[in-house]
C-alpha cells in the first residue's frame, strides 16, 4: 500500500457565519495537496444540516443529511480536523456531528489544525477525548494558528511560514498511522 491510496478528509468543523475557518481549511487543503502523497478532500460541516442529536426531528431531510454525513466520514482512512476554540472547547456543531458517528471512525487516525487566541489547543484537547471514545488514534503534532499573529485584524488569514513544519510533521504522522490502521479494519 502506498500513501496515494489513502483518503484523508480535511474537516472544516465550524458552521458560524463569518467564520475564520474557511481560510484555514483552504490553506490546509492546498498545503496537503502540494505534497502529492495521498488523496485529500475538504469536507465542510456547514454543508450538512444535521439536527441536534436527540431533539425532535422536524427537518424534512434530516435522515438524508445524517446518512450523507455518515457515508462521507466512513469513506476516509484518516482525518484532519480544522476547529476553532470556543470557550475552551470545540464548537457545538462539530461535537453534535461527531456524536452521530462511531463505527465510521473506528480504527482511523486524526490530526488537528486549530485557531483561536491560543491556537485552538484546548479544542484539540477536547477532540482527543471525544475521538478516543470513537476509537480514533490522534497524532501528537498539531498546527495552531493564533488569532493575534496569524490573522490580520483577527479575520484575514495570513499564517506565518513556520507553521509549514508542523503541518508537514502532522500530515506525515496522520498518513503513517492511517496506513497502519487500514490493515486492522
Amino acid at each position: 500500500m502506498t500513501n496515494k491510496t489513502l483518503k484523508i478528509g480535511i474537516i472544516q468543523g465550524s458552521v458560524r457565519e463569518g467564520r475564520n475557518g474557511d481560510g484555514v481549511a483552504k490553506w490546509m487543503l492546498d498545503f496537503a495537496e502540494k505534497r502529492n502523497d495521498a488523496q485529500y478532500e475538504l469536507v465542510d460541516l456547514a454543508n450538512y444540516n444535521l439536527p441536534l442529536l436527540g431533539s425532535a426531528n422536524t427537518q424534512p431531510d434530516a435522515e438524508e443529511q445524517i446518512k450523507a454525513w455518515s457515508e462521507k466520514m466512513a469513506s476516509f482512512d484518516g482525518y484532519i480536523f480544522i476547529t476553532p476554540e470556543y470557550n475552551h472547547s470545540i464548537g457545538g456543531a462539530l461535537k453534535n456531528a461527531l456524536d452521530y458517528l462511531n463505527p465510521e471512525l473506528n480504527n482511523k487516525a486524526a490530526g488537528f489544525v486549530g485557531y483561536g487566541s491560543l491556537g485552538g489547543t484546548r479544542a484539540h484537547e477536547n477532540l482527543r477525548l471525544i475521538l478516543g471514545e470513537l476509537q480514533v488514534a490522534d497524532v501528537r503534532t498539531a498546527v495552531t494558528f493564533s488569532l493575534m499573529t496569524d490573522f490580520e485584524n483577527m479575520s484575514v488569514f495570513k499564517p506565518a511560514d513556520y507553521h509549514e513544519d508542523n503541518a508537514n510533521t502532522m500530515l506525515n504522522q496522520v498518513l503513517l498511522w492511517s496506513g497502519a490502521l487500514k490493515t486492522v479494519r
